[in-house]
C-alpha cells in the first residue's frame, strides 16, 4: 500500500433517513425530509472513509470546500447511498466527486465535489 491517498480510492455507505436527519430537526427548513446540512455531512463522511487507510495517526484531513447540489427530496424511512471517489491529489489537497442516490431506483439525491487537506493533527490544533 502506498503511503499517500490514491486517486480512485472510494468509499460508500447506506444511511436510512430518520426524524433526526430532517430539515425540521436541523433547523434548515420546515419539511420532514433529509436536510441539506445532513446530506453535506454524509458527503464529508464518505470522503473521510475513502482515505482512511492513508490518513491516520498523527495526520487527519479537514474539509475546505464543498460544491454540492441537493436535487431530490428524501423522506424519512428512505435509504440514501453515498459514494465518494478521490479524483485528484495535489500535495496535501484531495478532491473528491461525491454522489448520493436512492439505492432502490438509483435516483440521484445530490452530487458534487468536496475538497479536503491533509494536516498534522497537533499542528492544526495548536494554531487554534
Amino acid at each position: 500500500m502506498s503511503s499517500e491517498p490514491q486517486v480512485g480510492s472510494t468509499a460508500e455507505f447506506v444511511h436510512e433517513v430518520t426524524d433526526a436527519d430532517t430539515a425540521i430537526a436541523l433547523g434548515s427548513g420546515d419539511v420532514p425530509v433529509l436536510a441539506t446540512p445532513r446530506l453535506l455531512a454524509m458527503a464529508e463522511d464518505a470522503t473521510v472513509r475513502a482515505v482512511a487507510p492513508w490518513v491516520r495517526g498523527p495526520t487527519t484531513s479537514v474539509g475546505t470546500r464543498i460544491e454540492f447540489d441537493h436535487v431530490h427530496a428524501t423522506p424519512v424511512g428512505y435509504k440514501v447511498a453515498v459514494r465518494a471517489v478521490l479524483v485528484h491529489t495535489d500535495g496535501r489537497r484531495l478532491q473528491f466527486e461525491v454522489t448520493a442516490e436512492h439505492p432502490a431506483d438509483r435516483r440521484v439525491v445530490g452530487h458534487g465535489r468536496v475538497t479536503r487537506v491533509v494536516v498534522d493533527r497537533d499542528v492544526f490544533l495548536g494554531r487554534l
